[in-house]
């Protein structure tokens, strides 16, 4: 599995759905862009947040500790691994040391930074010079330093590393505008070398709440989507990244069993070799004590002699080899007792970042949730609209279909406008001179007969006052039951016989008093009337001849 570090700086960080897209066949440059928009975005959070809070910062601020997490994050990228007895070893001190050289004042933060109590690792080295440079305001010169000089740093990192791209030069220049900021960080009491570098991602997820309140539309859909979406992706691959962590536990605890039983196995050697070793020293005071004997004994007993002195000088040569071995043996295992505590510190280490990872994967389903209620609020409202939009729509249907019928009968008003406007000219061409005559006959009837024409007019208006009573006032019954009167109304002559009718007033009169043909307001062509109507009709037209 890979390492921690580069699995958070690289596979993680990576899920952004703001960052730009990059040729997938150079992964390295994918890793070098990412974590130039992680540092631009932390640099960016530390900046306001401080600015709103107003006071100096202090250890406890979580933006600040995320942007040391994230720096970590970008020295450590492409680092060379050093090969050592436990294992590989990454670690950033070496390139910060080049400033004490490149930069004089910046000895100074060297020499306080080893001189600080309870560092033991390379790693809290350089966290605590990454504060102290912050406090001093001098992070992003010290960086700029280190930079420009890639023939040093070429001892350290890899070619394509982001330190050696332009990406470091990016976020060197980035850093200046941490220098509005001011720090006091104590770090006599923070365990900087056992601190583990995990990016608290909720910290730059982007909260809809405000937002999808005062926006409406399909863009708010869109975005709440996009969020689900993508947080949906960071829960997967964070599970990814829990399991990958877990099997990682796993294998550590199987070499830790095998260290284990490779330790019992070297005990039980060197307890075998101690008994082999008191066995020696037995055997060879004995022979010690033989060849005193032999030695008072005779000289034919010199080739037996030599011969137990040769055994002797070989059980020498065993007994230095034995403890030779044994002293390797020794140091094996005082190796392995180290590497079993540095493995045990690991699955610590490793523990507390799987707490960490399923606290923010907790955090994440629950972001996960909100967005799925905003997202079925967000559809029900749609659902609502569209509905209101298909009842609009019907509405502007009905409203177009009335307009139509609207139109059509303005065009045939308009039609019959015209053709009225035509008939009263026709009218005015035949009639025009027959009016001027009656107009000349009214005034000469004016003169002679005004008293006949008044007692006409009321005999008239009597006639229509009856006819309305008739029609109108009273039921159909009693009109049935009213009869004809048996002479004209108007000459009062009893021989007289009623057949004609007189179109104006609907009065019933004899022939003779209904011979007058007059246009009358009502039709357009000539009408018979009686001689009351015709004189009142003759003064109306005569008073507006229009």
């Amino acid at each position: 599995p890979p390492e921690p570090d580069q699995y958070f700086s690289v596979r993680i960080i990576s899920l952004f759905p703001f960052l730009r897209l990059l040729d997938p066949k150079d992964p390295i440059a994918i890793e070098r862009l990412n974590l130039m928009n992680m540092a631009k975005l932390s640099i960016k959070g530390l900046i306001e947040s401080a600015l709103n809070l107003g006071r100096t910062l202090d250890s406890d601020y979580a933006p600040l500790q995320q942007f040391f997490v994230v720096m970590e994050h970008c020295l450590k990228h492409g680092l060379k691994t050093k090969k050592t007895f436990l294992g590989q070893n990454k670690s950033f001190w070496g390139p910060l040391e080049l400033v004490e050289k490149l930069t004089p004042e910046a000895g100074e933060i060297t020499a306080s930074v080893k001189d600080l109590p309870g560092l033991k690792t390379p790693l809290g080295r350089g966290r605590a010079w990454l504060r102290l440079a912050l406090m001093q305001k001098k992070l992003s010169d010290y960086m700029k330093t280190i930079i420009n000089r890639k023939d040093l740093l070429s001892e350290f990192y890899e070619p394509n590393a982001l330190m050696m791209e332009e990406e470091g030069a990016v976020i060197a220049g980035l850093l200046v505008g941490l220098n509005v900021i001011d720090a006091n960080l104590c770090m006599k009491g923070e365990d900087l070398d056992s601190q583990v570098g995990v990016i608290d991602f909720s910290m730059y997820l982007k909260d809809g709440g405000h937002s999808s309140k005062s926006v409406e539309g399909d863009g708010q859909i869109t975005a709440i989507l996009d969020q689900k979406n993508y947080v949906e992706e960071l829960n997967r691959h964070l599970s990814a990244s829990v399991n990958n962590l877990q099997a990682k536990v796993d294998a550590l605890e199987k070499s830790n069993t095998k260290l284990t039983e490779e330790l019992a196995v070297a005990n039980n050697r060197i307890i075998t070799l101690q008994e082999d070793v008191e066995r020696v020293k037995e055997e060879s005071s004995y022979q010690l004590e033989s060849r005193k004997a032999l030695r008072s004994d005779s000289a034919a007993d010199g080739q037996a002699l030599g011969e137990t002195r040769k055994q002797l000088k070989e059980e020498t040569l065993l007994r230095l080899d034995v403890e030779k071995e044994l002293e390797v043996q020794i140091g094996m295992k005082q190796e392995m007792e180290l590497s079993m505590k540095m493995l045990e510190k690991d699955v610590c280490e490793k523990q507390d970042a799987l707490v960490e990872l399923r606290q923010q994967l907790e955090d994440l389903r629950a972001i996960n949730q909100q967005l799925m209620h905003k997202s079925q609020s967000a559809d029900a409202s749609s659902k609502q609209k569209s509905e209101i939009i298909v009842r609009m729509e019907e509405k502007m249907n009905q409203m177009s279909g009335t307009i139509k019928q609207l139109e059509t009968r303005c065009k045939q008003a308009e039609k019959e406008r015209d053709l009225a406007l035509e008939a009263n000219r026709l009218f005015k061409q035949d009639f025009g001179d027959k009016i001027e005559s009656l107009q000349v006959e009214v005034e000469q009837l004016r003169k002679q007969s005004s008293q006949h024409v008044l007692m006409a007019v009321c005999l008239c208006t009597v006639q229509r006052l009856m006819h309305l009573f008739l029609f109108v006032v009273l039921p159909q019954e009693s009109f049935l039951e009213i009869s004809e009167p048996s002479m004209c109304t108007m000459c009062e002559q009893a021989d007289s016989l009623l057949k004609t009718k007189c179109k104006n007033c609907s009065g019933v009169f004899c022939e003779s008093c209904v011979s007058k043909e007059l246009p009358l307001p009502s039709s357009i062509l000539p009408e018979t009337v009686c001689t009351a109507c015709y004189s009142l009709l003759l003064q109306q037209y005569a008073s507006s001849p229009t």
